[in-house]
């Protein structure tokens, strides 16, 4: 018997090394502007090993992690366009300049919950992106899926708990150098002041600013806390999307059989990084409050009038924002949508 074992273990090593050592059809040569803890390598990770796998070795992919290919978004997608990029993964802000309408996914208060959010986002609505992307990119830009990286943008400050709008009255909150998110935060009473993201840290820690909008692994992984931000209200105001694209003339190359693969792969990539930021945020929260901070979870009818002293922002974005009327309603439809499913999803397994 051990022997039997000993050679079929032998067996499979060999065959694995076999499936290793022979040369792929197709590398792909994939990035993300960010780090190894961060949910994008998550996803890079599970779709990798599904696609060798799935491809039977036909299809290689390499990771580059950081900044190495490119180093911001428009210098990526880019890259992405003329197919020395094949993968590339974009918050909505990173992709802005090129596609101004993606800013969507950063409407406040329109998503209630992971559970609508995942929906929205593994239905139609992503290929109605994707189509607006492609027409505009000249057929050179292809939306894959749109993932999370992060879990929700909630409010967070240096200065005193938060729990209606009128909280946040004159606050400086940090926002990135973009109409929308700055729209947001004078809507609900706030001072945005566009702060890069390197130096956050040190703009709260001297009070230039005395909030931000982020995510709680963000504001864990960057020590926000050591420079005085101590106050995290759970608002959710928007779910941090993120967007995969890949050079179309890519995908279009791939045969039938390895483009299913390549689909099947970013399916999966999806779902791993809907699920990370939750395993990560436990932690994170679990940490926040051990080292003192406050966390506030608004009440629904707080959480209302947050969602109404934000309205203006959607006309807002309607009007200014190219193609924005298009893709809005298209996106309300999809949550409108996504909220009857699952309304009725819930209510049969309540039965």
């Amino acid at each position: 018997m051990l022997k039997t074992l000993k050679t079929a273990t032998l067996a499979a090593l060999l065959a694995g090394t076999a499936l290793s050592a022979q040369a792929a059809d197709v590398t792909l040569r994939a990035t993300a502007n960010s780090n190894e803890n961060d949910e994008d390598y998550d996803g890079l990770v599970v779709f990798k090993n599904y696609v060798e796998a799935a491809s039977n070795g036909a299809i290689a992919v390499d990771l580059f992690i950081g900044t190495q290919l490119c180093s911001n978004g428009a210098e990526c997608l880019q890259g992405v366009a003329d197919g020395s990029i094949d993968i590339f993964v974009s918050t909505s802000g990173g992709a802005a300049g090129l596609f101004p309408y993606v800013q969507v996914l950063d409407l406040p208060y329109l998503m209630s919950d992971d559970r609508i959010a995942e929906t929205v986002l593994s239905g139609e609505f992503p290929r109605v992106m994707r189509k607006m992307a492609l027409e505009d990119s000249g057929d050179t830009i292809r939306l894959m899926t749109i993932g999370n990286t992060g879990g929700w943008r909630n409010f967070a400050n240096t200065k005193h708990r938060v729990e209606t709008p009128a909280d946040l009255e004159g606050l400086k909150i940090r926002t990135v150098v973009a109409d929308l998110p700055q729209e947001l935060v004078k809507a609900v009473g706030a001072s945005p002041t566009p702060i890069p993201w390197p130096e956050l840290f040190t703009s709260l820690q001297t009070g230039v600013v005395e909030g931000t909008k982020n995510g709680i692994t963000d504001i864990m992984g960057m020590k926000f806390p050591d420079a005085g931000l101590k106050y995290v209200t759970l608002d959710g105001h928007a779910y941090m999307g993120a967007l995969w694209w890949m050079s179309n003339q890519t995908f279009q190359d791939l045969p039938e059989d390895l483009r299913r693969v390549v689909v099947d792969g970013f399916y999966a990539l999806q779902q791993a990084t809907f699920a990370s930021p939750k395993r990560k945020s436990i932690a994170a929260y679990e940490q926040f409050v051990a080292d003192g901070g406050d966390l506030y979870v608004p009440t629904p009818e707080q959480k209302e009038e947050f969602r109404l002293a934000a309205e203006p922002v959607y006309d807002w974005f309607r009007e200014n924002v190219g193609r924005g009327d298009e893709i809005f309603s298209a996106f309300a439809a999809a949550v409108e949508t996504a909220e009857t499913e699952v309304a009725e999803e819930r209510a049969a397994e309540l039965e």
